[in-house]
């Protein structure tokens, strides 16, 4: 088939959940020998060249539009003034960008066109307008007003939690509007399949999980964990992973290293903001951006996600798993992942929990270790990459492309 997908940014290099997800499905459809033209916003904070996906093979084309998606103030009270449209969705929406995608669909005959979240699904309009017999298919990597509407009640500052909470309404009437005019839609979750179906897409809403290669996350035997560390690894661009860092420090880790003062706690993650970077908790270690997630992950013993908002799955996670880690989490950051607590994941909410299960992996009363391979076993049969592919294939064929 020849397909084209449709991103938010350059899915290169797969360093976070979103660039992972985009990336291991265009090189999965490669691999199984259909041709890929990415299109791709070229955004200041990911800017890469032209040619980082050439070691794909000749199968793939990146074709890259520069968009400013910047925050600005300024426009960001423009658009709450004077503006429909949610600011998060605004940022992505570029005349260049839609040109470019019309001169691709008027010189290339291609058989289904994938665009990759609520961010950049107003080009669904172009698609339709251009080439109206080609099918269109959403990946619904998180249902994004849901995410905000979260941030909202966990908000304490009364002025922000009424801007977050506008923010999600209008994002709701967008993905209200928007969502259902796709052939077909890929959720991320059974979870937010089903949110999908409230808001009125049309079936089919099929459930497709990220996956990962597990080529990439293979356990090197040489590196041993050092052991009573945690570690905490994600985008900390990503305000629900901020959010959930600072609860962790501020509500669980004064508990926990007052009872077991050897603990360790290392942090890591691209763009992590100086409040963070500051912090200054004993037995804390901020690494910031490191260049191999796998290797990180290797040198400690127990991932946790203290995830109190968001939506869609947390692709680390599944990476962690495929690493063979013990991964501590609340239910909303396991959500939609295939897993049972104290089988290959602990599953904690409040803090007294999180103290309570942190003392258990200290004090050895469970073994993380069996934890971390079981989580290994799930995630290879379930959340490998090849597999994922082959449920998009299926989906394209299920609605008339033609392969």
């Amino acid at each position: 088939m020849n397909i084209l997908q449709i991103c938010p940014r350059v899915p290169f290099p797969p360093h976070d959940g979103g660039a992972i997800a985009m990336y291991d499905v265009a090189a999965g459809l490669v691999r199984a020998g259909h041709h890929v033209t990415v299109l791709a916003a070229n955004t200041p904070k990911h800017r890469q060249e032209a040619t980082v996906l050439d070691h794909l093979g000749p199968k793939v084309r990146l074709v890259t539009v520069e968009v400013d998606t910047s925050l600005s103030p300024v426009k960001a009270l423009r658009n709450l003034l004077f503006r429909s449209t949610p600011y998060n969705v605004e940022r992505f929406m570029s005349e260049s960008f839609a040109a470019r995608l019309e001169a691709l669909l008027r010189e290339t005959a291609y058989d289904v066109v994938q665009i990759e979240g609520t961010f950049v699904a107003w080009y669904v309009d172009v698609v339709r307008r251009v080439a109206p017999k080609v099918p269109v298919v959403l990946r619904a990597h998180n249902v994004e007003h849901e995410i905000w509407d979260q941030l909202a009640r966990n908000e304490q500052k009364p002025l922000q939690a009424g801007y977050l909470r506008h923010l999600a309404r209008r994002l709701k009437r967008f993905e209200q509007q928007y969502l259902p005019r796709f052939t077909a839609v890929a959720a991320i979750t059974e979870p937010d399949k089903r949110r999908l179906l409230q808001l009125g897409c049309q079936e089919p809403v099929v459930f497709i999980p990220a996956g990962v290669d597990l080529a990439r996350f293979q356990p090197d035997p040489a590196i041993k964990a050092t052991p009573k560390t945690l570690f905490f690894l994600g985008s900390l661009n990503w305000r629900p992973n901020v959010e959930g860092l600072e609860w962790f420090l501020d509500n669980v880790w004064p508990n926990v290293k007052r009872r077991w003062p050897a603990l360790e706690l290392h942090v890591a993650g691209k763009d992590m903001p100086e409040h963070i970077e500051r912090r200054t908790e004993a037995g804390v270690r901020m690494h910031g951006f490191v260049d191999s997630a796998p290797r990180f992950m290797q040198q400690h013993e127990v991932m946790i996600v203290p995830l109190l908002s968001g939506g869609g799955m947390r692709v680390k996670i599944i990476e962690g798993m495929a690493m063979g880690k013990c991964i501590i989490s609340t239910g909303l950051g396991s959500e939609g992942i295939a897993v049972r607590h104290l089988d290959d994941i602990v599953v904690c909410d409040d803090a007294g929990d999180w103290v309570e299960c942190i003392g258990r992996y200290v004090e050895g009363d469970f073994c993380h270790e069996g934890v971390g391979r079981q989580a290994r076993i799930t995630a290879q049969n379930l959340y490998d990459n090849t597999r994922v592919v082959e449920r998009f294939l299926a989906l394209y064929e299920q609605i008339g492309a033609k392969a």
